[in-house]
């Protein structure tokens, strides 16, 4: 039985039976079935399918928006914002899908072509995450039913109620209820969904569970997709605007309580400038009001998860053991629901466990350097890479570090962010493979290469 918790209350909103091994087997069986059809459905019909739904999703943003708020403790402004900009992307995919399905003719000659056709690769699977349950779910649902797949969706089991009224969207607009299934349950229904035979897997999750479950694809040589864990640097140079650049790493850092996995979680700061930036830090991250997610008025809600604050509060403790002072103090507060506020420290090295391993949650080490080069080694020194940024006025210099960067995005006086229009991918510990973009398109399709000759 799974219950879906109220974060902010700890109430229990609702329980779910989980999936039984006999229904994801099934599940399976009849995905084939329907995507023998679907992959045959002219590509202007899948089309009006997925634009019904995002009408449908524009229609109901606001109660879609109260029930992501309800079960993940996101605020409400925060909540709808992630509606609005998933609204967006789903734009893009209709925009652009179909072109990235086109024959490419690469040579031809009087008696002889060579093209490359698109197929879709079939029935997918899909483990999804609770942090951006409508970021995540619709970057793997839409390009796989545009391009003809079928997809078997596991929501997280922290938003499952968001997952559901993804399905109930589809259901509403006439998709075929077989094209998307919803798998329902925790890690053991995870488990169970990946050793079936289909023909991709993407999962968004950490680094641990992304590599248990790439062990297990393997032996059926699927097709993965990995979105994992960061451990995100940013460098502040003696040049930036430092207001501008404290409120805008603020934000990047503690933005959705600090549970992204683009999440800013390491700063290093040009010694020059070390305690303005401080200070304009400070005041930036005390500005922030944590309380009821309903409340337009609130920045920061609760974790989602109870078991994160103790993650929290031990790379906490183990940096202060080591010789870390707090700029400000946060952490677990008293009372019902999962609420952590801010902390900040300083005074931090790479021998402490906040510097070098996830930490998914509002906390963040500031350490000083004396240029770019020392910032460039350490932000190198982490077996993730996600994203890296830089704050400076000098595009030299910005080029100069994130040239360096083993990141799958780099930003230049912004963190943070993502776009339909670029590829999400991440490097090392932080997965494999691209979502979004033409790139990410291109992920749900099978290439195949045509020779021929003319009689």
């Amino acid at each position: 039985m799974i219950k879906v918790i109220n974060p902010a209350t700890e109430e229990v909103i609702k329980s779910f039976e989980e999936s039984s091994d006999q229904s994801i087997e099934d599940s399976v069986v009849h995905a084939y079935k329907a995507q023998k059809k679907w992959r045959l459905v002219p590509f202007s019909q899948r089309s009006t399918i997925v634009e019904a739904f995002r009408s449908q999703l524009k229609e109901q943003l606001n109660d879609c928006a109260s029930l992501l708020s309800l079960e993940t403790g996101k605020p409400i402004r925060n909540a709808s914002g992630e509606l609005k900009a998933t609204l967006m992307r789903v734009k893009w995919f209709l925009d652009h899908a179909e072109r990235c399905m086109q024959t490419q003719v690469v040579r031809k000659e009087k008696d002889f072509e060579e093209h490359i056709s698109y197929e879709p690769l079939g029935v997918v699977s899909h483990i999804s995450a609770w942090n951006y349950p409508y970021f995540i779910g619709t970057n793997i649902i839409i390009p796989a039913l545009l391009t003809g797949n079928a997809v078997l969706y596991k929501p997280s089991e922290y938003s499952l109620l968001t997952g559901l009224k993804i399905k109930e969207l589809f259901d509403k607009v006439g998709l075929d209820d077989h094209l998307l299934q919803m798998i329902i349950g925790g890690a053991s229904v995870g488990s169970k969904l990946v050793e079936q035979k289909v023909d991709g897997l993407f999962f968004t999750g950490s680094y641990q569970t992304g590599k248990k479950i790439a062990g297990q694809v393997s032996q059926n040589l699927t097709k993965f997709g990995m979105e994992l864990g960061g451990k995100d640097p940013v460098y502040v140079d003696e040049d930036c605007d430092l207001p501008s650049a404290a409120a805008s790493i603020s934000s990047g850092a503690f933005y959705n309580t600090g549970q992204s996995c683009c999440s800013i979680e390491r700063i290093y700061v040009h010694e020059k400038v070390y305690d303005q930036f401080l200070e304009q830090f400070k005041s930036s991250v005390e500005a922030y009001k944590l309380g009821d997610p309903k409340s337009e008025a609130t920045d920061l809600g609760p974790l989602t998860r109870e078991a994160q604050s103790r993650i929290l509060d031990d790379h906490v403790e183990d940096a202060l053991a080591k010789g870390a002072k707090y700029l400000v103090q946060g952490g677990r507060l008293d009372g019902k629901g999962y609420f952590y506020a801010p902390s900040v420290l300083i005074d931090v090295d790479h021998h402490m466990k906040m510097m070098k391993e996830e930490s998914f949650g509002p906390i963040v080490g500031i350490q000083k350097v004396k240029d770019e080069e020392e910032a460039i080694s350490l932000m190198l020194d982490t077996d993730y890479g996600l994203t890296s940024s830089v704050y400076t006025r000098s595009q030299a210099t910005a080029e100069k570090v994130l040239r360096q960067m083993n990141s799958g995005s780099v930003y230049w006086n912004c963190s943070d962010r993502v776009s339909p229009y670029l590829p999400w991918s991440g490097r090392k510990h932080s997965g494999i493979g691209s979502t979004l973009s033409e790139i990410g398109m291109k992920t749900f399709l099978n290439p195949k290469a045509w020779h021929k000759f003319r009689p």
